[in-house]
């Protein structure tokens, strides 16, 4: 059987099977219940850095899901083409995912009914270094025992959104399993090292990066509009896997969502702020957001 092992397990995430559910566990302490949560969640944004960076914001996200639904049985993740260049959305779309945590199985059938639909093909191969889906199936494997996952790449090109809506007809119609869209991205990269400095450099840029730039692309996925989404990423930088987070938008929208939640922001700034280091130039962007 077809089976993807870890490649940054060690690096984004501990290695090491108890050391991965310790941290899981104190992201998931510092995840405050939310009571404004609506009765059932469809989807959700998630960042995808290091966890040291983004772990507290996944776990807000996958901490509501369980709050809601006990049990998933699979998660649709779409992912950021960091160093995928083709243009339709690629499908993992047999097998299964190692993590420290043991394996996970691919969810065959939901794969082939999207294959089918003509929004996706076939291409386990442009999974291969790609992260931004690996750092979320952890957090599944530990919250939600024997879910499925689909692993889906998402260009940040117009298909998106039509990969959403025919994933979101798909599941709609199974009454009697309850899926979940994950789209996972990181917001503005902001600073020399990432050759974006608009607003030059110094607190003041990272400030802007984060309020003004961020919150452009966050603004828009609260009102659910998913090509307004891909198009500020173009026009602005403020998103990594625009494509992923629009799909799990368009997603959303196709399940009956029409109102959304953040449940945090922050960026890598901050988060070394709050460990006691000191900020740098650069600075990357995260939120976590349930529809």
């Amino acid at each position: 059987m077809q089976t993807r092992k870890p490649i940054v397990a060690g690096q984004f995430y501990p290695g090491r099977h108890d050391s991965c559910v310790d941290e899981i566990n104190e992201y998931l302490e510092q995840s405050t219940p939310s009571e404004s949560l609506p009765e059932t969640l469809a989807a959700g944004i998630v960042p995808h850095a290091g966890w040291a960076f983004s772990g507290r914001l996944a776990a807000m996200v996958f901490s509501a899901i369980k709050q809601r639904h006990e049990k998933v049985h699979t998660f649709v993740i779409f992912g950021a083409a960091h160093s995928y260049f083709g243009q339709s959305p690629a499908v993992y779309d047999r097998g299964g995912w190692i993590t420290p945590l043991g394996e996970v199985a691919v969810d065959e059938e939901l794969a082939e009914a999207v294959l089918e639909s003509g929004s996706a093909v076939s291409d386990p191969a442009a999974h291969r270094s790609e992260h931004s889906i690996e750092v979320q199936v952890p957090f599944i494997q530990y919250l939600f025992a024997g879910a499925k996952i689909l692993p889906i790449i998402v260009p940040p090109a117009g298909q998106a959104v039509a990969l959403g809506e025919s994933v979101g007809e798909i599941i709609s119609a199974d009454e009697h399993s309850k899926f979940v869209c994950i789209g996972s991205t990181d917001l503005t990269h902001y600073g020399p090292r990432y050759g974006f400095t608009p607003m030059g450099t110094g607190a003041d840029a990272v400030r802007w990066a984060s309020r003004v730039n961020d919150q452009r692309f966050i603004d828009l996925a609260l009102k659910l509009e998913p090509e307004a989404m891909l198009t500020s990423a173009a026009e602005n930088c403020n998103a990594c896997g625009p494509g992923a987070a629009a799909a799990a938008v368009a997603a959303a929208k196709k399940l009956g969502k029409t109102e959304a939640l953040l449940l945090g922001h922050t960026n890598s700034n901050e988060v070394m702020l709050l460990s006691g280091a000191a900020p740098g130039p650069d600075s990357v962007g995260y939120a976590a957001i349930v529809f």
